[in-house]
């Protein structure tokens, strides 16, 4: 089998989707913002995890067809093996295991970030800012517009003795 290798908003939103009983990826839960989420869904069509399917909700219209009228998207069966889920789309997929996604891009500054704010002591700005060559303003950028806006991950920060300021994801 061929890993797929999905960015967190793609590796969101198929997970949401694949949790739902009917792997309907509207409503989107993930905060992205603008045109964000058509990209992603456009990326996931081409990639063969979701498909188009004639809509029976108004609310959750990804377009209108001409011949087919609205139209919404949901995940197909190898979204759920690209997630590692081997429950069939009808029947209720694990939680726990869906809202966590199998792949990752590796590798890059955002993953470092993650992985920092993961560990058991999480990371000062300090920290961060020599792991990743960003300054100080970059990582609070970070954190504030890609983790928090969207991405939809909690960040905590607390005041450590001799350490100062910590981050971490909770």
């Amino acid at each position: 089998m061929t890993l797929i290798q999905l960015s967190d908003p793609q590796a969101i939103i198929l997970s949401t989707a694949c949790a739902r009983d009917d792997g309907a990826v509207f409503p989107v839960t993930a905060s992205l913002k603008g045109g964000a989420v058509g990209n992603v869904c456009k990326s996931l069509l081409k990639k063969g995890l979701i498909e188009e399917i004639a809509a029976t909700d108004l609310n959750t219209v990804w377009r209108h067809d001409e011949e087919r009228g609205p139209i919404t998207l949901r995940a197909t069966p190898m979204a759920y093996s690209a997630l590692g889920i081997t429950n069939e789309p009808n029947e209720s997929a694990p939680t726990d295991r869906a809202s966590e996604p199998v792949q990752r891009r590796n590798g890059t500054k955002q993953a470092k970030l993650i992985e920092m704010l993961r560990a058991e002591g999480g990371a000062t700005i300090e920290e961060i800012m020599v792991a990743t060559g960003w300054q100080s303003h970059t990582v609070r950028g970070a954190m504030s517009g890609a983790l928090k806006k969207k991405l939809g991950l909690t960040i905590a920060s607390e005041k450590v003795e001799r350490r100062g300021r910590v981050y971490r994801l909770l």
